[in-house]
């Protein structure tokens, strides 16, 4: 199975539907946002990978003048139109054009971004004691219905790069431990950075049927999917939530590896 970031058809298929993926898509953590930004030396932050801007407006809300820079140029049109100024770009590829940031953050992104290389980039733009943030919600859906929604996937996706059915229903954080290991490793083999620290902010949040299943078509699983196999899936996990009364809670943990550039 091939690394995140080289998954490129995956990466720039969100904004088949950037409106859907802005409404559907829940907001960080207050407390990890304020503590970014009270933990770095200034209020200029760029927003790496930044979709349609769900991050880059909380940066925003506390003060931040931020810059987008995002691949997918239907995502970031969004961006721009929410008020986010934002360019077009890998950030691998990007030209700074000399300009240094604050803060580098990454809300859901950095898996797209080559670990060594984008850790290098974001050195280069930061400015002394500068803050690297990459950051990620990490969920769990409720036993029986991961069991169902996993379950309609391995049928409907039979050659899927891997097990649905044991990816839905493990614990979130073993899913998401291969990339904050790569994201930590990245940062350090730069060399310009301290230590990467992991903040974890735990928080609940309930989900009507209707909810989820708008959220769903945003996840980098079922972007791409052809609509009749869509709609098999929302059909299932649709059935399943019914069975818990239309409703279910979510168990999150947003999750950031972060570190502050020496020298």
């Amino acid at each position: 199975m091939r690394r995140p970031h080289e998954a490129r058809s995956v990466a720039e298929s969100y904004g088949r539907d950037a409106k859907r993926y802005d409404r559907s898509r829940p907001a960080y953590p207050h407390e990890l946002i304020a503590r970014i930004v009270a933990a770095s030396p200034g209020v200029d932050v760029l927003d790496v990978g930044c979709g349609t801007g769900i991050a880059g407006r909380q940066f925003q809300s506390l003060g931040c003048r931020v810059l987008g820079v995002e691949p997918d140029p239907r995502m970031a049109d969004f961006a721009r139109h929410r008020g986010l100024e934002t360019q077009v770009a890998r950030f691998e590829d990007w030209d700074p054009a000399g300009r240094r940031f604050d803060v580098v953050a990454a809300a859901t992104a950095w898996h797209w971004i080559h670990p060594v290389a984008g850790a290098n980039k974001a050195a280069d733009v930061l400015r002394a004691r500068g803050r690297i943030a990459a950051f990620w919600h990490v969920f769990q859906l409720p036993l029986g219905l991961a069991q169902a929604i996993g379950a309609t996937c391995a049928r409907v996706l039979p050659d899927a790069p891997f097990d649905f059915g044991n990816a839905m229903t493990r614990p979130a954080r073993e899913n998401y431990q291969p990339i904050l290991s790569s994201t930590a490793k990245g940062i350090r083999d730069t060399g310009s950075f301290g230590e990467p620290e992991q903040w974890q902010y735990e928080w609940e949040r309930v989900l009507t049927r209707d909810e989820w299943l708008a959220e769903m078509p945003t996840q980098g699983a079922f972007t791409r999917l052809p609509p009749a196999s869509l709609a098999e899936v929302l059909a299932a996990a649709g059935a399943a939530i019914d069975e818990f009364g239309g409703r279910f809670t979510m168990r999150y943990a947003t999750v950031a590896v972060t570190a502050t550039k020496v020298g």
